[in-house]
């Protein structure tokens, strides 16, 4: 079944926990941004770790990594624009820690004397900066993991971490961190090709639930 795309197509109305809601032409449009984000960031990925793990050693393979990086990161933040998380305060630390990552990126990018790929691998303390976008790419992992009970996001979820944490404190040794880079791109992959043939509806989410948080946080502001 494919995600319709036509967003002319009359408004359609769904019972939610919280009553009825209505899914607009703008609800999917946000759902085809989010999942092209995805689908962009995925492919920047898949592209370095394919060039790092055939020709890590060439200078412009090398080079190359940091404007992927660079799509990457821009990619993901158009998806944590739009993605759809029923808790506000969860979605904004999503952004926060994508931001910090990406403060930390260019710090390093234009301070560093090397590479950008470089000095991650022979300076894992940069991933106390750094990881912070990957610690939000997590949690959209963790986001699709728990709504849609997806195996591709259940591996991303521990691996992730457990890569990058491996890289920082040095308890993974090298043909194990390219292992799991190599598993991480192909999961990626995946994850984002079923994303795109997924119907729509079900990543706008229960609408019904956000009007009603809404509803609820702005009656504390008031009673505040």
């Amino acid at each position: 079944m494919t995600a319709s795309v036509d967003f002319e197509q009359d408004p359609m109305v769904y019972q939610g926990q919280f009553g009825p809601f209505t899914i607009e032409p703008h609800d999917r449009q946000e759902v085809v941004v989010y999942r092209v984000g995805l689908a962009i960031a995925a492919l920047s990925f898949t592209l370095g770790t394919v060039g790092i793990l055939w020709r890590g050693d060439l200078p412009w393979v090398v080079q190359s990594i940091s404007v992927l990086y660079t799509v990457f990161w821009l990619a993901l933040g158009l998806s944590l624009l739009k993605i759809h998380i029923y808790l506000r305060p969860l979605h904004r630390l999503l952004q926060v820690l994508w931001l910090i990552g990406g403060v930390a990126s260019l710090a390093i990018a234009h301070f560093s004397p090397q590479p950008f790929a470089v000095t991650l691998y022979e300076q894992p303390q940069s991933l106390w900066g750094v990881g912070f976008t990957f610690a939000a790419l997590t949690g959209i992992y963790f986001k699709e993991a728990f709504c849609f009970n997806r195996l591709e996001t259940k591996v991303l979820t521990p691996i992730v971490p457990f890569l990058l944490l491996g890289h920082l404190f040095g308890f993974l040794p090298d043909p194990w961190k390219v292992i799991l880079l190599a598993v991480w791109a192909i999961n990626f992959a995946v994850f984002a090709l079923r994303k795109v043939i997924q119907p729509i509806p079900p990543d706008i989410g229960d609408k019904s639930v956000f009007d009603y948080l809404e509803q609820q946080r702005q009656q504390a502001s008031t009673a505040s």
